[in-house]
């Protein structure tokens, strides 16, 4: 059985190549400026939870952009959607660095700005989301999804360490400066992609339009388990927002031991995909999810009781090489079991959930901590997941059973 990753999306398809390499690129600015924002929220108010209240800001516009965003990927034509998010969200970034080179030093402004960003996002992704097995064939989608996860993971790592690297050296600007220029690369390779229009009946975006999203999914359980089984995660076991604090109350560290908690985990999710071949062959998904993230949450509860830098960095990259396993697998359930004309929809939906639940879990690890400690709020956090992933494999015999080559979702 191969271990090393599987390439056959990049060597098979030039469109799907493209997209990817300004994937990429652009995840590098973008999560370079997630953790400038909140650093720069931090050092203005000194506050778990003013930082926890980032991802708060976010929710809301992400929960209702991201329904509508995916009812509209099914209704017009995919890239030219892509292309207008991806086009809001340069100059939010453009918006950002403004700010920060006339020192307005106001965290209403990053609210603001992030809630918007939040917006264009939930409209951008399910529409990228959707386009992607359109570009290759069904049985390479674990392995397209495992590449993305890395994409998404490379620039996660190498973002939070500039990041911070730029902006002791040269301030919060610089940061802002880099994502500008780097998400040009995503804006290029959606030009380049072949039109994608919708197919199958064509519904005008609207209420009606999302309610049969959620129809379909509430009448499939093991897709609906995976939707539950993230948010348990995300919710309850994200550590991210206490990094600010316990880099200091921890480790005795400052901005450059924030950014090396922040990279930890994509650290971990890069060397899993590196050694991911495997993951095309598993043919019991739902049990490889929930294995997966138990071990998340296992790792980021004992991140929780570390106060050594290097056990704290080896618990966040065992949580993300973990992270990276369930996020092919449920991935790869919703783009193989949903029919194309109602994936966009479903798409919508999965980014509420792979996006809102960190933001909700913010505001929920930063809450907690603040009334407890930081300690607490990661070793309770990781309790109720895991508890809530084993009740939700016994009690959902589809999910518990479901099989790859099957698909079989009732």
């Amino acid at each position: 059985m191969p271990l090393l990753t599987d390439i056959r999306p990049l060597r098979e398809s030039a469109d799907f190549r493209r997209l990817w390499i300004g994937s990429t690129v652009s995840q590098l600015g973008q999560q370079m400026t997630a953790v400038t924002v909140s650093i720069q929220v931090y050092a203005l108010t000194h506050s778990t939870f003013a930082v926890g209240l980032v991802g708060l800001c976010a929710l809301v516009p992400l929960v209702v952009f991201g329904l509508y965003g995916g009812a509209m990927a099914d209704s017009i034509d995919r890239r030219k959607l892509a292309l207008i998010s991806s086009g809001g969200l340069w100059l939010l970034s453009m918006v950002l660095v403004v700010q920060s080179q006339l020192h307005w030093n106001q965290t209403t402004v990053l609210y603001g700005v992030v809630a918007c960003q939040s917006a264009c996002f939930a409209v951008n992704n399910p529409a990228r989301s959707a386009i992607i097995p359109r570009l290759i064939r069904p049985e390479l989608l674990p392995a397209a999804n495992t590449l993305s996860t890395a994409a998404f993971n490379l620039g996660f790592t190498a973002g939070p360490l500039i990041g911070a690297a730029v902006i002791a050296w040269h301030g919060f600007a610089a940061a802002y400066l880099i994502d500008v220029i780097t998400f040009t690369a995503a804006l290029y390779a959606l030009f380049r992609l072949p039109p994608v229009p919708p197919t199958g009946e064509v519904r005008r975006a609207g209420i009606r339009s999302v309610l049969e999203g959620f129809t379909f999914l509430r009448a499939a359980p093991a897709l609906l388990a995976t939707f539950l089984a993230d948010i348990l995660a995300m919710v309850f076991a994200q550590p991210r927002a206490l990094f600010p604090a316990v880099a200091g109350a921890f480790f005795a560290g400052g901005v450059k031991t924030v950014g090396l908690l922040q990279a930890a985990p994509a650290i971990g999710a890069l060397i899993g995909v590196l050694f991911s071949g495997w993951v095309t062959r598993v043919r019991r998904q739902g049990v490889a999810i929930v294995v997966a993230i138990t071990v998340y949450a296992a790792a980021v509860g004992l991140f929780g009781l570390a106060r050594t830098i290097w056990l704290g960095v080896a618990l966040l990259a065992l949580s993300g090489a973990a992270d990276m396993v369930s996020s092919a697998y449920r991935n790869t359930v919703l783009q193989s079991a949903a029919p194309d004309a109602m994936r966009g929809r479903l798409q919508g939906v999965f980014i509420v959930v792979v996006a809102g639940g960190p933001r909700l879990g913010d505001f929920v690890a930063g809450t907690t901590a603040s009334l407890t400690t930081p300690t607490i709020a990661l070793l309770g956090g990781a309790a109720i997941c895991i508890v809530g992933l084993l009740i939700l494999l016994a009690r959902n015999r589809p999910f518990r059973v479901y099989d790859s080559e099957v698909r079989a979702l009732n």
